[in-house]
C-alpha cells in the first residue's frame, strides 16, 4: 500500500560546539574557492564569445 501522508518537520535549534562550527565554515570557504575559479573561467569564456559576436556585428 502507498502512504500518501506528508510529514512536516520544523528545525528549531542546532546544537553544535563553536569550534566545530568554525572548522565547518573554514572548510566551506576553502571548498568555495575552486567553484569561484571555475565560474570565473566560464564567465570569461562567455563574455569573450558574446563580445566577439557583437563586435563583428557592429562592423
Amino acid at each position: 500500500m502507498e502512504n500518501n501522508e506528508t510529514n512536516q518537520v520544523t528545525i528549531v535549534d542546532v546544537k553544535m560546539p563553536f569550534f566545530s562550527m568554525v572548522i565547518f565554515m573554514v572548510k566551506a570557504v576553502i571548498a568555495a574557492i575552486p567553484a569561484f575559479i571555475i565560474l570565473a573561467i566560464i564567465g570569461t569564456i562567455i563574455t569573450t564569445v558574446f563580445g566577439g559576436i557583437l563586435t563583428s556585428i557592429g562592423r
